[in-house]
């Protein structure tokens, strides 16, 4: 996404408006206008950090851009973080500037081979698509453990030992999806997830907690949201949006064996992140679960200001995750 949204025009008379949260998106009853997100820049090789990207077609509605950092030895396998960006599945997309440069730096930083995926988008394409697509992308990088082809990159470079799945935002919620359909059906070819990164979670509930008054308003927009993207959902207590009620699959079983999550502290989603951690170690998941707040600061701050101390900070914190 763009560090900063175009200014949008006015609201059209045309059609009515069925939800907007500007300046970002306003979505009309026949039509979609995003004016944040869906910039593109090509792959490219980083010239500051020698960090090679490409783009890889998965089947006709996925894709991905992958990262590769500058090797010393051809031959190295490196960690694999398979990753779903955020925007409210509404906004966003894996070919964007602020993405792009921020895996630019982060592959170089932790020397991870990534996969950042492309899926389709709601409203057009209501949760769960989302889910469908990025379980597409990631059936696509374990196939690889089969050999015979595939993408050379991932083939020759993947540590499939050190598979990761990760996300901010909304791809955090995609993420947390991934591995408890992993934990239901497994993965091909005996591949396991080693570990999750949850950068900013979206999770909601009717349940109130004490981050919700950050913001009341920008709380309220997120419930609006859900329901615009998942229009088939029973609500804020749908296990889609909140993995702790009754229906949602047990904490428990959730298929790897390491967590981190990451949290800023006037993030108006900050306390159900926290829920996440604190429910999944007192649910009896035999794994380790580790949790890290940067201080004052809001939702996926390091993308708008990837240079702060703070965003440092949560970027060591989630290479010295993927590489322990």
């Amino acid at each position: 996404m763009a560090a900063f949204p175009v200014a949008p025009p006015p609201a059209a008379a045309d059609d009515e408006i069925v939800y907007e949260s500007m300046p970002c998106i306003r979505i009309y009853k026949n039509r979609v206008e995003r004016y944040f997100g869906s910039e593109f820049v090509a792959a490219s090789t980083d010239a500051a950090t020698g960090v090679a990207s490409g783009d890889v077609v998965i089947s006709p509605n996925v894709s991905a851009r992958l990262y590769l950092p500058r090797l010393g030895d051809g031959a190295a396998k490196l960690p694999v973080l398979v990753y779903y960006h955020g925007g409210g599945f509404c906004l966003g997309s894996a070919f964007n500037p602020t993405f792009h440069a921020y895996f630019n730096s982060f592959a170089a930083l932790a020397s991870v081979l990534v996969v950042s995926v492309e899926y389709r988008l709601a409203p057009e394409h209501p949760v769960p698509a989302a889910y469908a697509d990025s379980w597409e992308a990631l059936a696509w990088v374990v196939s690889h453990l089969a050999g015979g082809g595939g993408d050379p990159w991932v083939a020759g470079h993947a540590d499939f030992g050190r598979l990761y799945l990760g996300g901010e935002s909304a791809g955090s919620n995609i993420a947390h999806h991934m591995a408890m359909r992993v934990a239901a059906e497994g993965l091909p070819h005996g591949a396991q997830i080693r570990g999750l990164v949850m950068i900013h979670p979206y999770f909601l509930g009717t349940d109130k907690v004490p981050s919700d008054d950050l913001d009341p308003v920008a709380r309220e927009s997120l419930g609006s949201l859900w329901r615009v993207m998942c229009p088939a959902t029973t609500g804020e207590d749908d296990p889609l949006i909140n993995p702790f009620v009754d229906g949602a699959p047990p904490l428990a079983s959730l298929a790897c064996g390491r967590v981190l999550v990451c949290v800023g502290e006037s993030d108006v989603l900050r306390d159900r992140g926290g829920a996440y951690y604190d429910r999944l170690r007192a649910s009896g998941w035999q794994g380790e679960a580790a949790i890290w707040q940067a201080p004052n600061k809001g939702h996926t701050f390091h993308l708008l200001e990837p240079s702060c101390a703070e965003a440092v900070a949560q970027d060591k914190v989630i290479s010295d995750f993927l590489n322990s």
